[in-house]
């Protein structure tokens, strides 16, 4: 489903993200990401968004290579997958519903389609009776569910979370990654970066880790994990 052959990325201010990097990710799986800052991570997830191009080496998604996709073509690539933030990135004067509705919209999807899906997918992760309250009415966990509602919304193959717990508190964490893996179990595939032990220990799935912009292990969920 996902592959990175041979990749390289090198900023224009010299700094080396990746370096032959190669992996590949099947479908419907579940893999944590780990690694220190500037370990090459980030530069992972945008090449895989899109944001950003390899300076040489080919990534291929479902089939397409990523460095044949078109200019307008972009947009509708990422449908295909769903954005859990850190920060959240929920629009502050836009009700819960009309958070998650907003993804839905941009797609052109009616308002019948909305009214039916949104309190659907609000259920799935324990938020109907917070539809009409604003991000700011709301925890940092709730928070968070709603950036996963968001996710979710356009059944996208592959969710891509980036420090999905990094602004909740350690009980929340475990309810964030329990309802992720909930979500793979259905047969989506879930890629989340984290740096937090203490939840890729116990959830104990495939780790990859990255340092220096290289692929430096590739563990199943047998292995035990430390972290550094």
């Amino acid at each position: 489903m996902i592959e990175f052959r041979n990749v390289y990325k090198t900023y224009d201010n010299g700094t080396k993200a990746l370096k032959d990097f190669n992996l590949f990710i099947d479908e419907g799986e579940f893999v944590f990401i780990v690694g220190s800052s500037g370990a090459g991570k980030s530069t992972l997830l945008k090449i895989l968004m899109r944001e950003e191009v390899p300076n040489s080496g080919e990534v291929i998604v479902d089939g397409r290579r990523l460095s044949t996709l078109r200019h307008k073509d972009i947009p509708y690539y990422r449908r295909s997958m769903g954005m859990v933030f850190q920060d959240f990135r929920l629009i502050p004067n836009m009700t819960v519903f009309d958070n998650v509705a907003f993804a839905m919209r941009v797609t052109g999807a009616s308002t019948r389609a909305v009214r039916k899906k949104v309190p659907y997918v609000l259920g799935l992760v324990g938020l109907n009776d917070k539809a009409r309250c604003l991000p700011k009415e709301l925890s940092g966990g709730e928070q968070q569910r709603v950036g996963l509602a968001r996710a979710l919304i356009n059944n996208p193959s592959m969710i891509i979370a980036d420090e999905p717990t990094g602004n909740v508190d350690p009980r929340m964490s475990f309810e964030i990654v329990d309802m992720l893996n909930e979500i793979n179990r259905r047969g989506t595939t879930i890629l989340m970066v984290t740096h937090e032990h203490a939840l890729v220990k116990k959830f104990r799935r495939r780790i990859i880790e990255i340092q220096d912009g290289e692929l430096v292990a590739d563990s199943g969920p047998e292995v035990e994990y430390y972290g550094q």
